[in-house]
């Protein structure tokens, strides 16, 4: 009884606690069970966004019209192309027009299991992880080739995860709306190849020559090995790249069954003949300067355009072949060819555009030596000078600054037409200091000019750069008679169904300077390439130019025009290092000599118009005498003092033995109170023609190096004084007889 009733009282007390579960079992529950939570949450979110992303897709006429970039098609002023830049886009070849061989090159270079995966390859992804892993790299996951459709089409080449992310939902919508024809067919019809080539048939004309539906096994190859590296593996870029890459193709195609090994022995791809592009690199460097100007012409619009400019292929290749025949060795060139209405006939930028594409014919900032003249004397012409004027070529110091010759010898007096012609710097210096630096860098700005311009004195050397299209334009709008000229290279723009979207209207130039100013300078211009330093720019014709040549032969121009072609030609190194022999008077004008030869050969010979036709407040007493009664003149010295006309109306106002009477009544050789007296001018003197062989050699100094007038800081005969720093002595002995001026009220 006991003992039950000890069993009874042991049964019925509080029982044993329950034996608990080990941790990590718990742990593992809770991840399996929230893990697979989170899945289920994943597939659902991820069938969700497939399924949005299915009903948001296009249609699949409409991915077959759509294009990834804009088509331009650039012509010459004939018509002709010139280049096609931007994508281009074959003829669309439906999946069963395609290779046979090429479908199976491309499946095996980019995506072996492409006809097994659902869009996104999930054993690639984990077999890319698995070598990373064992491999210790970095884990190198292929997109499939839906993949790569859907970044080509809809994304863009971002590395983000986000990106990644949006295209594998894109590849699986894709996978669920279209079949794998449909996705192939797409794919090698947009995929990009390089060079501008989207699609199997683009490239194919590009670097075969003949449509996709001809490729071989060895073109296939080639063509498929592209898509991992365009620019590396481009045809045209490295021929040889592109063929070793086309032999991994296709030994791929064997290892996945596309070919057998025999028909990969037959596929000779050593053979296989690439198409070359021509013209691109004569023309580049001027599509690259007028193309951007489309920003600005045109809307904004994603649709083939075909631009026809004004470029001239055969000068193009002309002006190409003097640059890179004159050039001195490891010397850059530039060109700039201009019509006389501003049209861009043709521009060189560098000797080799595939080597150099910087275009130093509109970009590069270089000085242009005497080239700047041309201001300098257009001021001075504006300010009254003529090319008979005489000047003095001494020596000069203007504010501690001496400029010297080329030759370091002095002409003595000469005329402004042999000064502009054999390029004194002494007279320009003087001229400069007279009319006011800033006057020059005025004159500068109002041709064309749009760099920065100093007004130091050596500033009439050519010490401010510029560019060489820049002056170009200065040089084309005194061809112009003195009217400003705009260069344009565009005429018009079409789509390519011919609806004009813009055409160049043409405007007519604002007047620069007055018709005898224009006539002068060109009268200059002319001088200088007949007997001056511009003689090797002669073509047999009429010629108007100048050259410039910076210290240590740095840089060397030519710029000039010719039956309304303007030319100009600039020589130098890009570091700015010294080159040897380099002047303007040589390659420069021997190459604007070449190209100019053939840039005018089917134009009229133009004579100038040089006559010096001048204004009426600048005509002599004698030219205004047809004009009104000479009593009704005053006169003026050279000073701007009134003195009155003689008795008769004739002359100066004289004596009876011929002095000059002043307006208190007094009469000469003394001034009278507070007169200055009048200048005595002598005999009027006809300077000698600058082409007149017996006045080279004053001109040019040679011989005058011991005349002890010179060695004095004197002109030839002149007994003037050597000019110095705030001298405001002009230039030139001016008109030999007083300036006359009509009297007001008459």
């Amino acid at each position: 009884m006991a003992n039950d009733s000890g069993r009874r009282r042991s049964s019925s007390g509080p029982s044993s606690p329950a034996k608990k579960k080990p941790l990590w079992r718990r742990i593992v529950r809770g991840v399996l069970i929230w893990g697979s939570a989170l899945a289920i949450l994943g597939v659902i979110f991820l069938g969700t966004a497939v399924v949005f992303t299915m009903s948001e897709l296009p249609e699949y006429d409409s991915l077959k019209s759509s294009q990834n970039g804009q088509m331009i098609v650039v012509r010459a002023r004939d018509g002709t192309e010139l280049v096609s830049l931007g994508p281009s886009y074959g003829k669309w070849l439906s999946y069963d027009q395609i290779p046979v061989v090429m479908k199976g090159a491309m499946v095996s270079v980019e995506d072996r299991r492409f006809r097994e995966h659902i869009g996104v390859d999930a054993l690639g992804l984990l077999r890319a992880v698995y070598v990373s892993t064992t491999t210790g790299g970095r884990a190198k996951a292929t997109s499939t080739i839906t993949q790569q459709l859907a970044r080509n089409v809809f994304l863009n080449n971002s590395r983000s995860f986000t990106r990644k992310a949006r295209e594998a939902v894109l590849a699986l919508a894709l996978e669920r709306k279209f079949t794998k024809d449909q996705i192939l067919e797409l794919y090698l019809n947009k995929v990009y190849f390089g060079g501008g080539a989207y699609g199997i048939d683009a490239a194919s004309r590009k670097f075969f020559g003949h449509p996709a539906t001809e490729l071989s096994t060895a073109e296939a190859a080639i063509i498929a090995g592209l898509v991992k590296a365009p620019s590396n593996y481009s045809p045209t870029a490295d021929v040889a790249a592109a063929k070793d890459r086309g032999e991994v193709v296709l030994g791929l195609m064997v290892k996945n069954g596309a070919i057998t090994q025999q028909e990969a022995d037959q596929a000779d791809i050593a053979d296989v003949n690439v198409v070359h592009e021509k013209g691109q690199n004569a023309v580049r460097y001027f599509t690259d300067w007028a193309l951007p100007q489309l920003d600005t012409l045109l809307p904004d619009t994603n649709e083939p355009i075909e631009v026809w400019t004004t470029l001239d292929p055969k000068m193009q290749q002309a002006a190409t072949s003097s640059i890179v025949a004159n050039v001195p060795k490891g010397a850059q060139g530039a060109l700039v060819s201009l019509d006389r209405d501003g049209a861009v006939l043709a521009m060189v930028g560098g000797t080799d555009y595939v080597n150099s594409n910087y275009n130093r014919a509109t970009t590069a900032m270089r000085q242009p030596g005497s080239a700047w003249k041309l201001f300098v004397y257009l001021s001075a012409l504006e300010a009254g000078y003529t090319p008979d004027d005489r000047v003095v070529d001494e020596p000069v110091t203007i504010d501690g600054w001496s400029p010297q010759n080329d030759g370091r010898n002095f002409a003595g007096q000469i005329d402004i037409r042999t000064a502009f012609a054999y390029s004194k710097n002494t007279v320009a210096a003087q001229l400069g200091n007279e009319v006011g630096f800033g006057t020059v860098a005025s004159m500068a700005r109002r041709f064309g000019i749009t760099t920065p311009i100093n007004t130091k004195p050596a500033m009439v050397l050519g010490t401010s750069e510029v560019r060489v299209i820049d002056m170009t334009r200065a040089f084309a709008a005194v061809s112009a008679g003195g009217t400003s000229v705009e260069p344009y290279g565009i005429v018009k723009v079409t789509t390519s169904s011919g609806e004009v979207l813009y055409e160049h209207k043409s405007v007519r130039g604002q007047v620069l300077v007055p018709p005898n100013v224009a006539a002068g300078i060109t009268d200059l211009l002319q001088t200088t390439v007949a007997t001056g330093t511009g003689r090797a720019a002669q073509i047999g014709r009429p010629v108007a130019g100048k050259t410039g040549t910076t210290s240590s032969n740095k840089d060397g121009w030519f710029l000039g025009f010719s039956s309304g072609i303007t030319t100009g030609v600039w020589m130098g190194r890009d570091d700015a290092r010294p080159v040897g022999g380099l002047s303007g008077g040589h390659a420069p004008a021997r190459a604007f000599s070449d190209y100019m030869k053939v840039a005018v050969a089917k134009r009229p010979v133009e004579q100038f118009d040089t006559e010096v036709k001048l204004p009426e407040w600048q005509l002599e007493p004698d030219d205004e005498a047809m004009q009104g009664n000479p009593n009704d003149y005053y006169y003026v010295d050279e000073n701007g003092n009134i003195v009155q006309p003689g008795p008769d109306g004739q002359g100066a106002g004289q004596g009876p033995d011929g002095q000059p009477r002043y307006e208190d009544g007094s009469v000469g050789p003394g001034p009278g109170p507070g007169q200055p007296q009048m200048p005595d001018y002598g005999p009027a003197q006809s300077p000698p023609p600058a082409a007149n062989s017996d006045f080279l050699d004053r001109a040019t100094g040679r011989g005058q190096q011991d005349d002890p007038g010179l060695r004095a800081g004197q002109g030839l005969g002149t007994g003037a004084p050597r000019p110095t720093a705030g001298t405001p002595r002009p230039a030139a002995t001016r008109s030999p007889a007083p300036v006359a001026t009509r009297t007001p009220g008459n």
